[in-house]
C-alpha cells in the first residue's frame, strides 16, 4: 500500500491529525514532510503496526500508548499503559529542578525519583546534571519494569528499588524528587485518562495527598545536610502542602511555582541553600 491509501485508511478511523501523526512516526517521517511521499509504497509489517495503531486510537487508546512511546525534555521514553503519560508540568518540574541543581550545587549529586513510573524525571536528571546516583523508586513491578527498559535506551546506570516511597530505602540524598499520585478518590477526571492510565499512579486518599504525607512523614532521615526537594503537586493543594511541609519539617525555604498556565504546579523544598 502507499503513503496515501494508508491515510485515507487512517482518516476513515480517527481524526485526519491523529491519522498524520501516527503514519509519520510508522514510516520515519515527519509530519510536515508526508504529503511528499504519497506515492511511496509502505512495507506490510509497518501497514499492520499502522493498522494497530489506528485502530486502537479509535477504540479511546491515548496516541502515546498507541505509538509505544514519548517524547519527554529531548529525549524518546518507551511507554505503556502500565505508566502514566508524562504531561508537560512535570517537564516545567524538571526544569525547574535542574536550575535549582546547577545554581546550589557545585559536586555531583545523589538523586531519588519517588514513584518514577516511567523513569522520565529521573533519568532526564541524569543526563543533564552531574550525577554521583540516581536511584529510581516504585511500589509497581510492571512500572520498574518500564524505568528499567528505558534505562537500557538511554543507557542509565541509575538503580531500580522497589519500595512503597522510602520504606525500603535508607540512604540519604542532596535532591529528593517526586511528582506522586495526588487526585482525590472521588474527583472527576478525563475519561481518556480514568479508562487508561493506571489508577495507582493516579489516586491518593479521600484528599489526594496520601503521598505526600507518606513522603514527608519519613523524609528528614533521608535529607542531606543540604538537600533540595522537588514535588510536582495539584493545582489547588499549595496551602494544604505547605502545611505538612512545616508539621514535618523545620527551618527550611518553600518557594512554590507556576506552571505556563499561571497554575500551582509545583514546590520546592531548600534546606541550608
Amino acid at each position: 500500500m502507499t503513503v496515501e491509501e494508508l491515510l485515507v485508511y487512517g482518516k476513515s478511523h480517527c481524526h485526519s491529525d491523529l491519522a498524520k501523526l501516527l503514519l509519520a512516526d510508522i514510516v520515519s517521517k515527519n509530519p510536515l514532510e508526508l504529503l511528499n511521499y504519497l506515492d511511496s509504497e509502505v512495507e506490510d509489517t509497518l501497514y499492520e503496526r499502522y493498522k494497530k495503531a489506528v485502530l486502537a486510537v479509535e477504540n479511546g487508546t491515548p496516541l502515546q500508548y498507541a505509538l509505544g512511546k514519548v517524547n519527554f525534555y529531548g529525549n524518546e521514553f518507551f511507554i505503556d499503559e502500565r505508566v502514566l503519560i508524562p504531561r508537560f508540568e512535570t517537564e516545567e518540574l524538571v526544569e525547574n529542578t535542574i536550575n535549582y541543581i546547577n545554581e546550589y550545587f557545585t559536586s555531583p549529586v545523589d538523586i531519588i525519583d519517588l514513584g518514577c513510573g516511567s523513569g522520565v524525571i529521573g533519568l532526564t536528571l541524569e543526563k543533564k546534571v552531574s550525577t554521583k546516583s540516581v536511584d529510581l523508586i516504585d511500589i509497581s513491578d510492571d512500572a520498574l519494569e518500564v524505568a528499567n527498559k528505558n534505562c537500557g535506551k538511554l543507557n542509565s546506570s541509575a538503580n531500580l528499588i522497589k519500595s512503597d516511597m522510602f520504606s525500603s530505602v535508607e540512604k540519604k540524598y542532596d535532591v529528593i524528587i517526586s511528582n506522586p499520585p495526588y487526585i482525590k478518590e472521588k474527583e472527576e477526571i478525563e475519561e481518556i485518562v480514568k479508562n487508561n492510565e493506571p489508577h495507582l499512579a493516579l489516586y491518593a486518599g479521600p484528599d489526594g495527598l496520601d503521598c505526600y504525607r507518606k513522603i514527608l512523614s519519613t523524609i528528614k532521615s533521608h535529607m542531606k545536610e543540604r538537600c533540595l526537594v522537588a514535588f510536582e503537586i495539584g493545582y489547588l493543594q499549595k496551602e494544604k502542602i505547605c502545611a505538612l511541609i512545616e508539621e514535618y519539617l523545620e527551618e527550611v525555604t518553600i518557594i512554590c511555582k507556576k506552571d505556563l498556565s499561571e497554575k500551582d504546579r509545583m514546590i520546592f523544598i531548600l534546606k541550608n541553600i
